[in-house]
C-alpha cells in the first residue's frame, strides 16, 4: 500500500477520481488552509466565513473531480482557480438576488426519502411546476421565509442542507462539511422536522 502523505497533489487526484476516499481526504487536509486564506478575502451577503469556506472547499472538490494532466497548470494552480471561481460565483448570485436554496427545500424535503446510498440531486423534483405568477410571490416571501429558516436550523444543519440539495451524497458531505455521516443523517432528521413546521406557514400566505 502507498504512503498516501509522500504522494504528490497529481496523484492523489487520479486516486480520488477513482473513488478513492483516503487520498480524497488527503487533498482536503492539504488545502483546507488555501481554501481558507482565499475565503477571507470575500464577503456573502447573508452569509458568514463558513458560507464562504463552504464554497471554496465545493470548488476544490470540483478542481479534484475535473482536473487532467493536460491542463498545462499544475494541479495547486487549477484548484485555485476553482476555488475563487466558486467563491466569486456565489458572491455574485448572492448579491443579486437573495440565496433561496432553504425556502426551496420546504417542498423538497416532504417529498425526500434521506438514503445514504442515494443520488440526492434526484428528490429535487417537483409534483407542480410554478407559473410566472408563482414565481412572483416566491420571491417576494422568499427574505422572509429564509429569515425564519435560519433562525430554526443550526450553523451546522445549513450547511449539511445546502450540500445536501446541491445533490451531494453522505460521503461527499461528510468530506465537503468536515461532519461524520451518522451526524449528517441525524441533521436531516431534524431539518425535516423543523421545516415541517414552515412549510404550513408558507403555503397560506401562497394560496
Amino acid at each position: 500500500m502507498q504512503d498516501i502523505e509522500i504522494l504528490s497533489d497529481e496523484q492523489l487526484v487520479v486516486l480520488a477520481q477513482n473513488d478513492d476516499e483516503i487520498a480524497l481526504n488527503e487533498i482536503f487536509n492539504r488545502y483546507k488552509s488555501r481554501v481558507n486564506a482565499i475565503a477571507r478575502s470575500y464577503f456573502l451577503i447573508g452569509g458568514d466565513i463558513e458560507d464562504i469556506v463552504q464554497e471554496g472547499m465545493i470548488g476544490l472538490y470540483k478542481a479534484i473531480r475535473s482536473y487532467t494532466s493536460d491542463k498545462k497548470a499544475s494541479f495547486k494552480t487549477f484548484a485555485s482557480v476553482c476555488i475563487k471561481h466558486q467563491i466569486q460565483n456565489e458572491v455574485k448570485k448572492a448579491s443579486s438576488e437573495k440565496n433561496m436554496i432553504l425556502s426551496t427545500a420546504i417542498p423538497i424535503l416532504e417529498q425526500a426519502d434521506f438514503d445514504e446510498d442515494s443520488e440526492k440531486g434526484e428528490v429535487i423534483i417537483m409534483s407542480d411546476l410554478p407559473s410566472p405568477d408563482d414565481k412572483v410571490i416566491a420571491k417576494e416571501n422568499a427574505k422572509e421565509l429564509n429569515q425564519k429558516v435560519n433562525e430554526k436550523l443550526s450553523s451546522l444543519e445549513r450547511k449539511i442542507l445546502s450540500l445536501y440539495l446541491r445533490g451531494y451524497n453522505y460521503t461527499e458531505i461528510a468530506t465537503l462539511g468536515d461532519v461524520n455521516k451518522k451526524s449528517i443523517d441525524n441533521a436531516l432528521t431534524r431539518i425535516k422536522s423543523k421545516l415541517s413546521f414552515l412549510k404550513e406557514e408558507s403555503n397560506k400566505k401562497i394560496v
